[in-house]
């Protein structure tokens, strides 16, 4: 399986019915050691990147690195707080790490080194570190499983399926943390036992990515 237009696609819509789906309890989650919009401001920021695909006069994206990038583009422009500038920035740079059109479409290895980009986008514009109690939580372990998997033999569903996994695991393991980045910093010790929001709705998005490609994770208790 390569990365085209269409799972590109199918990626943003899943990350849209997400982050729909749950975004009551991504508040609830940043409500305890945030300003308690996480959740209400990536509804409106992928309630607006989905208007932007579905525009009627939109052009078709050339090749999924431009999905990706629009996406990007979208929740800097739409989303408050810190989630639109660090989402937005990763997607941007998911999206210009894939190859461009005409050139030979990403296999999962390919996948695996645009995540990283992300990765990396994320940490240089947040300053991040693993066990900062961030987004960086999730991702890291996410990351290392998908390259786990690939190495192992795994097309890019096992991959999928074993980031999203590797990502709620990561997200679990922020509750014990106390948070070093961001609002929830400002609480110290305070904020040792609640879960990371940001760690959460990362693991929603990868989760998002395994159920695009049609290998859903096992798990899923967030």
């Amino acid at each position: 399986m390569d990365v085209d237009t269409r799972l590109a696609e199918a990626w943003v819509r899943a990350m849209a019915a997400a982050v729909e789906k749950e975004h009551g309890r991504l508040t609830e989650l940043d409500s305890a050691i945030g300003d308690g919009d996480h959740g209400s401001n990536l509804r409106r920021g992928f309630t607006a990147v989905l208007a932007a695909l579905d525009a009627p006069d939109a052009p078709a994206p050339a090749g999924p690195g431009a999905v990706l990038t629009k996406a990007g583009s979208t929740l800097i422009s739409k989303v408050g707080g810190a989630s639109g500038p660090l989402y937005g920035k990763a997607f941007r740079a998911i999206g210009g790490a894939l190859p461009q059109p005409g050139e030979a479409p990403a296999d999962a290895a390919g996948l695996g080194e645009a995540l990283a980009a992300g990765l990396r986008a994320v940490r240089e514009l947040g300053k991040a570190e693993p066990g900062d109690k961030t987004i960086v939580d999730a991702w890291t372990p996410a990351l290392d499983a998908y390259r786990a998997a690939v190495a192992a033999g795994g097309g890019l569903p096992e991959a999928a399926a074993a980031a999203a996994e590797g990502a709620e695991r990561g997200a679990l393991d922020t509750v014990p943390l106390q948070a070093r980045k961001g609002r929830a910093s400002y609480l110290g010790p305070r904020s040792i036992g609640h879960q990371d929001p940001g760690a959460t709705s990362t693991a929603l998005l990868l989760r998002a990515l395994a159920e695009a490609v049609g290998r859903p994770p096992a798990s899923g208790a967030l």
